[in-house]
């Protein structure tokens, strides 16, 4: 289990994800992120990217793709918020939508 940030560590690394279009939830210790592909076909393969990703790492995100937009939020359940899990699948998700030319979406 990866236990919840620590409010030292929320400050160090948030922010850099928040600038590069990370959302807090306002309800929630959670980020979500909204990203747009040329098409479905490339929102399917980012999936499937960071699905094996995900499974490699056990720590699973909640989305869901409608043609070519994908909604991310990340959240790590048993620490009941945002863990280190978090922050490094949001940093590898990254990785893989500049790769792919998504764009950060509203």
């Amino acid at each position: 289990m990866s236990p919840a940030l620590t409010p030292e560590a929320r400050t160090a690394l948030l922010p850099p994800l928040l600038a590069a279009g990370w959302v807090k939830e306002p309800n929630r210790d959670a980020i979500t992120k909204h990203l747009k592909f040329k098409n479905f076909s490339q929102a399917w393969a980012a999936m499937s990217r960071i699905a094996l990703l995900a499974e490699a790492m056990d720590h699973h995100p909640e989305w869901a793709n409608v043609y070519n937009r994908l909604d991310i939020t990340l959240t790590t359940h048993s620490a009941k918020g945002l863990s280190q899990l978090d922050i490094t699948l949001a940093q590898k998700i990254d990785q893989i939508a500049a790769e792919m030319g998504a764009a950060v979406t509203a």
